[in-house]
């Protein structure tokens, strides 16, 4: 595995304990909940812009994602 699919990997894992911490909600509530409402896609496609920003930033950022895609969590 390569450095940076590791690095991509371990930020993902992050985001999605740090979402799951702000909205208590299980890891796998967290990461489902990102799944359906486009949250993983951002980190996916916006890794190198999103990894550079804070962790609050980041999860301000999937929040917001969410919330235009349908989601109800805010």
């Amino acid at each position: 595995m390569s450095k940076e699919i590791k690095n991509r990997i371990e930020y993902t894992v992050m985001c999605i304990g740090e979402f799951s911490e702000r909205y208590s909600l299980s890891i796998h509530a967290a990461y489902s909940y990102l799944k359906k409402y486009g949250g993983i896609a951002l980190m996916k496609d916006c890794y190198d812009a999103m990894h550079l920003q804070s962790i609050d930033d980041a999860v301000d950022d999937l929040a917001a994602v969410c919330l235009r895609n349908g989601g109800n969590i805010a």
